[in-house]
């Protein structure tokens, strides 16, 4: 089972001061600025996954890529790009969430193709359009004719992009994209891209799915994949379930879950094997919207709010692991709080964190070198830095998981 990171630019900055905050003075973002795969010891994943959406932009709007980062992406190519190690593939796709709301994709099969092979991807999606809903019925009673026609229409651009790959004679690899309404559904689309001649499939639409549908669909998938198909799950992480999607084909898939959940997730902030904890808030006085309203309004003193800050990440710092420490830790970020105006506490979470200090035990790279920082919710740099840990925690997860697979043969 392989893991692929989808890009959207995250990097970190190898030279931030996190005591004072503060980036370099000549700092130049893409040049100095680290992936994942360049701040930890190994790469978390085994390939990155690039949105053409992503860096030329859709119906919506811009990408995320500014137009000197588009141009360097296509006159570099993805793996000098993305300074990429040997053995990390580059995968590219279209991005069908960002154009969902299209009657048909903006994209052409011709496109996307153009796209891959300009930046030297060593293996593309065909182009799809995301399908709305789902049912386990097997029937087509009260199904929306949209949904029948999206799967048709995805089924028929992916021949068409297979045979442009053929006609160029390609070096990049196709890999069809299914998309369904049901388990029948994409059981029958995998079973039509099989026979145009694609042997990478990527199972597309399912990330609004539970898992019991997503696996009822692979069940279903299972009774015509060939053995030398290979499946990849579109957006889809569940790794309490990658052993039994393992068994029913799945050989790749692709999630940014592990890396979002460090600061979009209200709780399972800092991952570990066992569980997640909830990383610890010290907001920047300057960066707390609903604090600088207070302050300009004359309701909190920013000296006071400034001083509180420090002391809180004073004590952390400064934290032993005895429990004496560990209150003037909870008492400190208490006194924040209240000045911030929280609305909610999270003492009670912290005292865990603190009590467990995963950090500590952590022998990723980011954790060796800076500690309770990266327990800390504040910022993009330690954000994104415990984003990168909970990635390194996910690729040992799934080490296992081989692991354990090969030695029950």
């Amino acid at each position: 089972m392989r893991f692929f990171f989808p890009d959207s630019q995250d990097l970190v900055s190898p030279s931030y001061d996190f005591l004072r905050d503060e980036y370099a003075a000549h700092r130049v973002r893409q040049r100095d600025d680290r992936y994942a795969h360049e701040v930890l010891d190994r790469a978390p994943y085994d390939g990155i996954l690039v949105s053409k959406s992503i860096v030329d932009g859709s119906i919506k709007g811009s990408g995320k890529y500014s137009t000197a980062q588009r141009a360097r992406l296509h006159r570099m190519g993805v793996h000098k790009f993305f300074r990429l190690p040997a053995g990390v593939e580059a995968l590219g796709d279209n991005g069908a969430f960002n154009y969902i709301d299209e009657a048909v994709p903006p994209v052409t099969a011709a496109e996307t193709l153009d796209f891959y092979e300009e930046c030297g991807f060593d293996a593309g999606v065909s182009t799809d359009h995301v399908v709305f809903g789902f049912t386990e019925d097997a029937s087509s009673d009260g199904v929306e004719p949209e949904w029948e026609s999206r799967r048709r229409l995805t089924l028929g651009l992916a021949q068409e992009f297979l045979a442009l790959c053929q006609e160029r004679r390609s070096a990049v690899e196709p890999v069809g994209a299914a998309q369904g309404w049901s388990p029948e559904t994409y059981a029958d689309s995998v079973r039509a891209l099989q026979d145009l001649g694609y042997r990478r499939i990527a199972l597309g639409g399912m990330v609004p799915l539970k898992t019991s549908q997503i696996l009822a669909s692979l069940k279903r998938i299972s009774d015509v994949l060939k053995t030398d198909t290979q499946l990849h799950l579109l957006g889809i992480t569940r790794v309490d379930s990658m052993d039994d999607f393992s068994e029913l084909g799945v050989t790749s898939f692709d999630s940014t879950s592990a890396f979002r959940q460090a600061f979009m997730d209200d709780r399972k902030n800092f991952h570990t094997a066992e569980r997640a904890y909830v990383a610890i808030r010290v907001p920047q006085v300057d960066g707390n919207p609903a604090l600088k309203r207070a302050i300009l309004a004359g309701n909190v003193s920013q000296k006071d709010a400034v001083k509180a800050e420090r002391e809180a990440l004073n004590a952390l710092r400064s934290y032993d692991g005895s429990s004496r420490s560990r209150q003037a830790c909870l008492d400190r970020l208490d006194e924040y709080q209240v000045i911030c105006q929280s609305k909610k506490s999270y003492l009670a979470a912290y005292e865990e964190t603190l009590t467990a200090a995963p950090w500590t035990q952590c022998n990723c790279k980011i954790c060796r070198e800076h500690g309770v920082e990266i327990a800390i919710f504040r910022g993009t740099e330690r954000n994104k830095r415990r984003g990168f840990h909970n990635m390194s925690v996910l690729a040992d997860k799934m080490a296992k998981l081989k692991s354990h697979r090969s030695a029950d043969g």
